[in-house]
């Protein structure tokens, strides 16, 4: 059985502390190892024309390319700790590189400096709800079922609105989807910041909490870039 931290236990206090963080941080860093392979395959796509205009041009090779996504995902969070340390980095890598690939469109259908203005109010939010998850003394478990179940309603309401192709509903949409991943990026660093607290917890857990707020971040840009973005004439 794992052994939480106990915080009337003052003389392993540092101990326990400097565990937790040094968890945390592991995470964040896998984190941002995954959005910088994201952000250079986009790149390196974007400004090559020929490989650019395969994946626009090719609606069979995207929608393999996001079956195939998802299939990565499920197989990280399942078997993830059935993986060695190494098979389980080189799968979430290829996985942020992929998505990479699979996101560039966005350059195409929005201007670079209305990306660029999205990412950075992306960037303050998570991060004030990072802060506020690794900080607060409230539990968010609540919250983050809320959440969860919203989500589930939301992935619904896109199914049907590419058969409805309704513009107010799709606004409805864009908007929920920055409050329902704004409530689990809390949720979610509290919940990191618990595993931290244990002992004997797997070592490729690191990196299933890395993945789960790379795709927290992922999908507040993406709504809110759907909200704020300037399209392309």
């Amino acid at each position: 059985m794992n052994k939480a931290y106990d915080p009337t236990d003052t003389q392993g206090s540092g101990q326990w502390l400097q565990a937790e963080q040094g968890f945390v941080t592991r995470v964040f860093n896998w984190m941002f190892i995954g959005l910088m392979a994201t952000a250079v395959v986009s790149f390196l796509i974007v400004t090559n024309e020929y490989i650019l205009k395969a994946l626009m041009t090719n609606s069979l090779l995207m929608i393999g390319l996001g079956i195939g996504l998802l299939a990565m995902v499920w197989n990280l969070s399942a078997n993830i700790t059935k993986m060695s340390p190494q098979a389980a980095a080189m799968n979430f890598f290829i996985y942020a590189a992929l998505n990479g690939a699979f996101i560039s469109s966005i350059f195409v259908v929005y201007t670079a400096s209305s990306i660029f203005t999205t990412f950075l109010v992306a960037s303050a939010t998570f991060g004030a709800m990072a802060l506020y998850g690794a900080t607060t003394k409230k539990d968010l478990t609540g919250i983050g079922s809320l959440a969860f179940m919203a989500l589930i309603g939301l992935i619904i309401a896109q199914v049907v609105n590419m058969f409805l192709h309704s513009t107010g509903l799709a606004s409805l949409i864009n908007y929920a989807g920055v409050l329902v991943f704004v409530a689990l990026t809390a949720y979610d660093v509290q919940k990191i910041k618990k595993i931290g607290q244990q002992t004997n917890y797997h070592p490729n857990m690191a990196i299933r909490g890395a993945l789960t707020l790379y795709l927290d971040f992922i999908n507040l840009f993406l709504f809110l870039l759907r909200i704020m973005g300037n399209r392309r004439n």
